[in-house]
């Protein structure tokens, strides 16, 4: 079942609206009820995403415009992993000091793998853990799933706080989930080294060793450094997303004026 919520009326009216304009950009014109038919298909679908594959088959189709096309935008900019990247992912779940965010077709294709992996046949688990994962995906799209993403938590304290902070800040989990955790009965840190190393999460505060305080100097750099290079970034999508919002309303309305002027000759 979809778990996503389906666009509202006028959302759908502004998407046949958006595919009839992409489609004149790209020389091709397309009838109401075709764009009408295809923004029905798309509904289900966040209306972001689908903005942004439109946005992508603008810059990328030298061809028609197609659903498949656009759905395949879509489906690809939903951030699940790549089989090669999903199939690293699992081997490192089988490191039990190792804290691991997978997604759900992740763990569920690792069932399929796991047998195989145990008689030690790396090849013959990886072709089956492929092929589950790439199922898995498939289906996942077809009902227009949301991916989720969750945490294996591995026995090393200091690996759990560095792929938990990881993953709050490349928004795969949330922050308050990865607070959730470090504060967890079941992995609360028993020693002060632990309680520090949480700290880094949650905002505690206990003395840490000479040793780790060393290292999590050392951690605090990397996380600073990330954070202020994801900043970085986010200014310069801002940046770009302001210019093409100004050429794709540009183009929006060329293309509606384009559509009214043929429909008036036509009349």
């Amino acid at each position: 079942m979809n778990s996503f919520e389906r666009m509202a009326p006028d959302q759908i009216a502004r998407l046949s609206l958006a595919i009839t304009a992409t489609a004149e950009v790209l020389g091709q014109t397309i009838t109401s009820e075709a764009a009408e038919m295809m923004a029905g298909d798309l509904a289900d679908y966040p209306v972001e995403a689908v903005s942004g594959a439109l946005k992508a088959c603008r810059r990328e189709l030298t061809g028609k415009l197609t659903l498949a096309a656009v759905l395949q935008r879509v489906q690809a900019a939903d951030g699940r992993p790549g089989k090669d990247e999903a199939w690293s992912i699992a081997l490192t779940a089988g490191d039990e000091s190792e804290t691991v965010v997978m997604t759900a077709e992740i763990r569920q294709a690792m069932v399929a793998a796991q047998p195989i992996l145990s008689r030690r046949d790396v090849v013959g688990a990886r072709m089956a853990f492929n092929s589950a994962y790439e199922r898995l995906v498939s289906a996942a799209r077809a009902e227009a799933k949301p991916t989720t993403w969750s945490v294996s938590l591995g026995l090393d304290p200091a690996r759990r706080v560095t792929a938990i902070e990881s993953a709050v800040r490349m928004q795969l989990i949330t922050l308050q989930a990865g607070t959730q955790y470090l504060a967890d009965l079941r992995i609360a840190p028993i020693t002060t080294d632990g309680q520090a190393i949480a700290g880094l999460i949650t905002g505690s505060t206990a003395e840490p060793s000479p040793h780790l305080r060393e290292k999590l100097a050392e951690v605090r750099q990397i996380v600073d450094a990330a954070k202020a290079r994801q900043k970085r970034e986010q200014l310069k999508k801002a940046q770009a997303d302001r210019v093409d919002t100004y050429l794709r309303k540009r183009k929006f309305r060329a293309a509606i004026a384009a559509a009214q002027r043929k429909e008036a000759s036509h009349g």
